[in-house]
C-alpha cells in the first residue's frame, strides 16, 4: 500500500528531483530514473536499502511482483549481480506535488523527511562507480578480426549467427551533469527508454534504448519485438521505401523465429504477429516485428516470467543458437559486458501495475572522469568486417552526443 506526501512543493519540480536524487545518493542508496517512449514526463524510484538485499530478480512480470525497477546484466554473474529496486520512494513527474511512499519506507518517514529539508540546493550529486575494473576497449583491427572469428564460426556451423561487441571509452565534458545528459535524451529520443540507473557495486548506467524485451500493459496484452538489421538514416530518406540487404534481412529473421520458438516451447500458439516494418531509432533505421498475447484470452499467468526467462539474452544481443553464440563470445570478444545488453525497467507501477522490460542497448557507463560507450552488431555468414566496425560507430553515436 502506498501512501502520497508533498515535500517543499514550492521547490520546482527539477529542484525537487535533483534533491530527491541526492536524497539516495548521499546515503550511499540506489536510484533508477526513467522516461517511457511517447511519454512527456519521467518517473522516480528511491530504494531505502544500501546492500546487497536488494539484488535478485523477483517474478518480474506476473501480478503479484511488488512495485520497483528491475537493473540485470547481459550474464549474471557476482560481478554483475541482477537488481530489482523496490520503489519506496516513488516520483512521477505528471503528479510533481506528490511523493508515493511503500508501506516499508512509511517508518522512517521523519528520518527523510529531515535528511531531504537539509540538503543544500546545490548539492552535488556522489553517483556510485562500480568496483569492477574498466573493460578492455577494442582498435579497428581488433574488432575486424573479432567479426571474423565470428563469420568463420559461422562457416563451420558452429552458431547460425553471433553478435559482437566492443567497449569505447571517452573522456567526459568539462561540467558533465549526468541530469542533464538525462534531459538531453529524452529531447533527442522521444521514441526510446531513456534511463539512469545508480547503484552500489553496479555503478552508473545511462542511456536510450529502441527494444522492448518483454512488457504487460494495462490491457493485460502481453509484447514482445524482434529488432534487428541496422542501417543509417539518411536525408530525405523515408522509412517506408528503405531497402534492405539480404544479410540484415536473415539477422531479423533468425530473431523472430526465435521469438516463435519461445512460444511453441510454452505450447502457445494464440499470438499476434506483425512485421517486419522499418522504424526510425534517432539515426538509424532497424527492421521490427512486434508480437503480442491476450493474456486475458489464455490460462497462462506466469506467461510474462516464463517468456522473459527463455528470451534473455535475445539473439538480436546474443546470438543462434543460444549456448554456442555465448560460449563464442565469451572466449573471443575479451571484455566484460556487465551491463551493457542486459535489461531494465520499472515493474507493477503504483496505480497502473503494468511491467515494461527493455533491452539495454544505446548506453553508457559513467566513472569519474571518463563514460563508457558499448555498441554491437549482429553476424551472419555475409558480414563484412569493415561494415560491422562501421555500424558500431553509428550506433556509438547515439549515445555519444550527450558527451559532445
Amino acid at each position: 500500500m502506498l501512501q502520497r506526501i508533498s515535500w517543499k512543493p514550492e521547490l520546482p519540480v527539477a529542484a525537487r528531483l535533483r534533491r530527491l536524487v541526492a536524497l539516495a545518493l548521499t546515503s550511499g542508496r540506489p536510484v533508477a530514473l526513467w522516461r517511457l517512449p511517447n511519454t512527456q514526463h519521467a518517473r522516480l524510484c528511491l530504494c531505502l536499502r544500501t546492500d546487497s538485499a536488494y539484488a535478485g530478480l523477483p517474478p518480474a512480470l506476473e501480478p503479484t511482483a511488488p512495485a520497483g525497477f528491475a537493473f540485470f546484466p547481459f550474464r549474471d554473474s557476482d560481478h554483475n549481480p541482477p537488481l530489482f529496486l523496490p520503489a519506496d520512494l516513488f516520483f512521477d513527474l505528471a503528479q510533481p506535488e506528490e511523493i508515493h511512499v511503500s508501506a516499508a519506507a512509511a517508518a522512517r518517514l521523519p528520518e527523510l523527511r529531515q535528511h531531504f529539508a537539509a540538503l543544500p540546493e546545490s548539492v552535488e550529486l556522489p553517483w556510485h562507480v562500480s568496483r569492477q575494473p574498466e573493460p578492455a576497449t577494442a582498435s579497428r583491427a581488433e574488432y575486424e578480426a573479432l567479426v571474423a572469428a565470428g563469420v568463420a564460426a559461422i562457416e563451420t556451423e558452429t552458431v547460425r549467427k553471433v553478435v559482437s561487441s566492443r567497449a569505447v571509452r571517452q573522456s567526459l565534458p568539462a561540467g558533465f551533469d549526468a541530469l542533464a545528459a538525462f534531459e538531453d535524451l529524452q529531447a533527442r529520443y522521444p521514441n526510446a527508454f531513456v534511463s539512469l540507473v545508480s547503484a552500489p557495486g553496479v555503478g552508473t548506467w545511462l542511456g536510450a534504448t529502441p527494444e522492448v524485451l518483454a512488457e504487460i500493459d494495462e490491457q493485460q496484452i502481453f509484447r514482445t519485438m524482434a529488432l534487428a538489421g541496422t542501417q543509417p538514416l539518411l536525408p530525405g530518406m523515408k522509412p517506408a521505401t528503405a531497402k534492405w540487404a539480404g544479410k540484415d534481412l536473415e539477422e531479423h529473421a533468425m530473431v523472430a523465429r526465435y521469438i516463435v520458438s519461445c512460444f511453441k516451447q510454452l505450447r502457445l500458439r494464440e499470438y499476434d504477429e506483425q512485421g517486419p516494418r522499418t522504424v526510425v531509432a534517432g539515426q538509424l533505421l532497424h527492421l521490427r516485428t512486434d508480437f503480442a498475447v491476450h493474456l486475458r484470452e489464455v490460462p497462462f499467468p506466469t506467461l510474462g516470467t516464463d517468456m522473459l526467462r527463455l528470451l534473455h539474452p535475445t539473439p538480436a544481443v546474443g546470438g543462434v543458437p543460444k549456448q554456442p553464440a555465448l560460449e563464442f563470445l565469451r572466449h573471443h570478444e575479451g571484455y566484460d559486458r556487465a551491463y551493457y545488453a542486459g535489461f531494465l525497467g520499472p515493474v507493477n507501477l503504483p496505480e497502473t501495475g503494468v511491467a515494461r522490460l527493455y533491452v539495454n542497448l544505446r548506453c553508457l557507463q559513467l566513472r569519474p572522469r571518463e563514460a563508457i560507450l558499448y555498441a554491437g552488431t549482429g553476424l551472419t555468414i555475409d558480414s563484412d568486417p569493415a561494415r560491422e566496425w562501421q555500424e558500431t560507430e553509428l550506433k556509438l553515436r547515439t549515445i555519444g552526443a550527450i558527451l559532445q
